[in-house]
This record gives C-alpha cells, sequence and structure tokens, in this order.
C-alpha cells in the first residue's frame, strides 16, 4: 500500500473535487470553442496546417474551459501567449533555414518572450513550432499566419470562454470579473497582497493560481476548521450569526426573538437579516432550522464581521 501512494504521488495523480455539471460545462465550452477554430483554421491553412494549429488550440481549449480562474487561463496569456510566440515563430522560420535549428529555437525563445512579458500560455510553444513545421501553406503566409488564423482563432476562443462562462456565477471569466464583498475577517491578521507576493517569490517557480483563488482557498480552509470545533451550543435573542461564507454568498441575521408557536414547529426564531441576501427584511424559522443555517456567532467591528471565538463565549458565560 505504501509502495502504491509513493508511486501515486510520484505521477502526480491528485485528487479531482469537481462536480458532474463543472466538468459538462467545461466539454461544452470545449467543443462550441473549437468547432469554431476548427472552420476559420480549414479556411485559412487547409487540412495539414489547421491539422497542427487546432492542436495547439485544443491545448488553449482546456486551459480556459477546465480551469477558467486559472493563471495561465487569462486573456493577456492567452492572446499575448499565442501572438508573440507567432510572431517568434515566423521570425525564425523565415531566418533559419535549418528547421532542426528553426523550431526548437522558436519554442525556447517563445518562453523566454512569455516569461517576461507576464503571458506564459502553454499552448503558445506549440503555436511557435506551427510557423516552422507547419509546412509550405503555413509557410505562404508569412506575418500574415499571426493575423489569420492565430489572433483571430483566439479572438475567437476567448469570445466563446466568455460567454460560456459568465453564465455560471461561479466560473466568472476573465477571472477579475470577480466581485469580492465583505467578508467575516477571522482571528488571525488578515493577509495582504504583499504577503502573498512573498510567498510566490519564496516558492520562485512560477505557479498557476490567482492571488484571488489562493486568498479564497485559505479562508475557506480557516472557514472548515473553524466548523470542526466551538460552534455555539445555543441560539440567543439580540446575537448576530453568520452562514460562514465569504464574498457574495454573505448572510447575517439578528435574532430578535424566540417564541413558540403552541404547535408541533417547537421554537420559532424571528430574525432581521443585516447583512447579505434579503438585508433589512425580517422572517422567522424554525429553531432547528435557524440552527442548522447559521455556523458561528459573529460581531460587528469596524466596518466587518469577526467570528466570536469560543475563549470569548466561555468568558461571557462565567461573567454572567
Amino acid at each position: 500500500m505504501a509502495i502504491f501512494k509513493t508511486i501515486i504521488s510520484v505521477l502526480g495523480v491528485g485528487p479531482n473535487v469537481t462536480g458532474h455539471t463543472e466538468k459538462v460545462i467545461s466539454a461544452v465550452g470545449g467543443f462550441v470553442g473549437i468547432l469554431l477554430i476548427m472552420w476559420v483554421s480549414h479556411h485559412y491553412l487547409g487540412a495539414q496546417g489547421a491539422a497542427l494549429l487546432v492542436a495547439s488550440m485544443g491545448a488553449s481549449a482546456v486551459l480556459l474551459f477546465a480551469v477558467p480562474h486559472g493563471a495561465l487561463s487569462q486573456p493577456w496569456p492567452l492572446m499575448g501567449g499565442n501572438v508573440v510566440s507567432a510572431l517568434i515563430g515566423v521570425t525564425c522560420e523565415q531566418s533559419i533555414s535549418n528547421t532542426l535549428v528553426a523550431a526548437p529555437l522558436a519554442v525556447a525563445l517563445a518562453i523566454a518572450a512569455m516569461h517576461y512579458l507576464r503571458c506564459i500560455h502553454p499552448p503558445g510553444g506549440a503555436t511557435a513550432l506551427t510557423a516552422v513545421v507547419g509546412g509550405s501553406q503555413v509557410h505562404a503566409l508569412g506575418y500574415h499566419f499571426v493575423l489569420t488564423p492565430v489572433m483571430l482563432n483566439v479572438s475567437i476562443l476567448l469570445c466563446v470562454a466568455v460567454a460560456v462562462n459568465y453564465a455560471f456565477p461561479w466560473r466568472r471569466y476573465p477571472a477579475g470579473l470577480k466581485k469580492e464583498a465583505a467578508v467575516v475577517q477571522n482571528a488571525y491578521n488578515q493577509l495582504s497582497h504583499g504577503d502573498f507576493q512573498y510567498a510566490l517569490g519564496e516558492i520562485g517557480s512560477y505557479v498557476d493560481i490567482s492571488e484571488e483563488d489562493l486568498s479564497r482557498i485559505y479562508r475557506l480552509a480557516v472557514k472548515h476548521a473553524w466548523q470542526l470545533s466551538d460552534q455555539p451550543e445555543q441560539i440567543s435573542e439580540g446575537l448576530y450569526y453568520s452562514n460562514g461564507e465569504f464574498g457574495d454568498d454573505l448572510s447575517v441575521r439578528r435574532v430578535l426573538s424566540l417564541s413558540s408557536d403552541g404547535q408541533d414547529s417547537g421554537v420559532i426564531v424571528t430574525f432581521r437579516n443585516v447583512a447579505g441576501y434579503g438585508q433589512g427584511v425580517i422572517d422567522t424559522a424554525t429553531l432547528l432550522d435557524f440552527s442548522n443555517w447559521q455556523k458561528y456567532e459573529v460581531i460587528l467591528k469596524e466596518g466587518a464581521w469577526h467570528r466570536i471565538r469560543q475563549a470569548n463565549i466561555e468568558r461571557r458565560g462565567h461573567a454572567q
């Protein structure tokens, strides 16, 4: 068993926690994008050239639809990575007659250029290579190859990615469209942009994750740790409770009263939504439903909702 786990680790087989809906959306987006690109490439390059160029666009489609929030998937890496690589590939093909030298040099220069221009996009290497080994139809286009089909194809793919991902709020593309609302602050100091820059700098190599997603992963991990311990044992009038979510999903309620309806429902909680969906609305729920909804008690401090730690709850109980 230990040997098996070691082999899995060395091969890089990681867990896939994406749901079935996410997988289907990725596949449909890839189908539509590549369908349009194949038509354009075949029109300009014929069967052979289209086959080579569509291969690199297929790799771009995987990034844009399977990992739309990834740093390598964003519009500038997509556009810049492919266009710059195409320019370098055409230049190498026209300047160096020996294909065995021109092809690897084109890829190497494309990698370096994408690094310096902050547009690393792995399929760009294939685009540079296509410009060199794509055959007579590709070579005949010269620098026109950069505009059509490369720039035209990546523009099509970009538009499809924006349209497909926009329909699903959790798949905002470009990633910069995601808007973060007020978040519940934890007991630790909030990590700043400088903190993340320092951490990534210490790693030293390129990490394919945006700072926003890295921050969200951190917050969700902390939230999960909180949910495993020190949840309040009872709901009390006048106190504030949160659903434990972040950003647009955050919801906070203030308990106005606890009462019995005289029926089988038991205790009824009357509350006001003070943050998030339905802010300002007064509503009711059974004590069981309210308890299942809430994750922990919070307090408003300096414009943000802070979670009350177990130690504070215990001290308050002793004081009473």
